[in-house]
């Protein structure tokens, strides 16, 4: 979906004290657009929310909302409302008192204040619980007090610092669809900070990934789950399985050295393949195939076939979870059927299912064999 753009972030730092947090941060959101920040603890995907809402003023760079810079505006006067990860109910007001709290601020009058908390207790299913302090409501309930409360103010842009992650797993599900239908049921720019990437993936138009204060991606959903830019993106998203291969590389075609614990393989992408050399091979769990050592039906060199040895499996619903070992790493693959352990497999990864990336500089040079020596599970194969 096409947006223009409307909240322009440029050449964004941010940091506290000699800190330095965030590093030329360029984002540009559209007007009802719902977008993730999504990464790791550190990362600076709070810190980004909280000088987008100026409770951080940036060191270097501009905040816009189309015409208007913001960037060294107050929070009450940038047209925005956030809702916080621990919710900040005061305790000692009622649930519609907490919802009007930011109207009866900018000076509503009584009547006006009662009728917009009922149009917010009507629209967040909060009808007759009004009266009730919030010691005395639920997680969930909680959390829709606060969501009522920043859009009572009629916002230009909401603001989500977490606000799901204080509530049981089976609530979260629920609520994150929630927020997602009345987010576009409402046409309000929103931008949610998350760790969590499923959350992220089923709530948001797109995605933006940081590491390190840097935005490592930025695309929908889809498109960073199956074209990850990087290693770090990939292991983010799930492919945190890792093998290091030899391979010529050219155009979108990849051919793969033989080693200690793979196949010879031929690999078309539907991506620019990286450069020759040393490639990290990432890949997820569930897209693999896993047979024992000379089961398998097809001699495929379309796909990438690993050699290896069960070490553990275990059932953590659906399928059977086994744990590989592949020279000196191990890898997890899920299966239908669980492998004992001991067992040499060999598992397939799919062209479909893999993300190669060239191996950092620190990786070992020269052919695998020189790093992980020999492999007696291949000797029985070729013997």
């Amino acid at each position: 979906m096409p947006y223009d753009a409307y909240l322009t972030l440029r050449s964004l730092d941010a940091g506290y004290g000699r800190t330095r947090v965030l590093e030329g941060v360029d984002l540009s959101i559209g007007k009802g657009e719902f977008v993730a920040l999504l990464g790791a603890s550190g990362c600076g995907k709070t810190t980004l929310l909280r000088t987008i809402a100026g409770f951080a003023l940036p060191s270097a760079g501009s905040i816009c909302v189309g015409d208007r810079d913001l960037t060294r505006l107050p929070p009450d006067k940038r047209g925005m409302a956030m809702v916080f990860q621990s919710y900040a109910l005061w305790p000692h007001m009622t649930a519609a008192r907490n919802i009007g709290y930011g109207l009866r601020l900018k000076g509503w009058r009584r009547e006006a204040i009662a009728a917009r908390v009922a149009e917010m207790e009507a629209l967040l299913g909060l009808e007759g619980l009004g009266g009730r302090k919030p010691s005395e409501l639920s997680g969930g309930q909680r959390q829709r007090v606060a969501l009522g409360r920043a859009l009572a103010v009629d916002p230009d842009i909401l603001l989500l610092d977490e606000p799901l992650s204080n509530l049981d797993a089976r609530i979260r599900l629920t609520v994150r669809h929630e927020i997602r239908a009345l987010q576009q049921r409402l046409g309000i720019t929103t931008i949610h900070v998350t760790h969590d990437r499923e959350e992220a993936m089923v709530m948001a138009d797109r995605i933006v990934i940081l590491n390190k204060g840097r935005i490592a991606q930025l695309g929908t959903p889809q498109a960073i789950y199956t074209r990850p830019a990087s290693a770090f993106v990939a292991a983010f998203m799930g492919a945190e399985n890792v093998v290091q291969l030899n391979a010529t590389c050219s155009a979108n075609r990849v051919d793969i050295a033989e080693g200690p614990h793979n196949r010879a393989a031929s690999l078309t992408l539907g991506l620019p393949a990286p450069r020759s050399g040393r490639l990290e091979a990432r890949f997820r769990s569930e897209q693999l195939q896993l047979s024992r050592l000379g089961d398998e039906a097809t001699d495929d060199t379309s796909c990438v076939e690993l050699i290896g040895r069960v070490e553990a499996v275990v059932y953590p619903g659906g399928q059977w979870r086994h744990t590989v070992r592949i020279g000196k790493g191990s890898v997890l693959v899920d299966a239908a059927e669980a492998l004992p352990p001991g067992s040499d497999v060999l598992v397939r990864v799919p062209t479909s299912g893999l993300f190669l990336f060239a191996a950092p500089a620190d990786t070992p040079s020269g052919p695998p064999s020189a790093a992980d020596g020999p492999s007696p599970v291949r000797d029985r194969l070729t013997a």
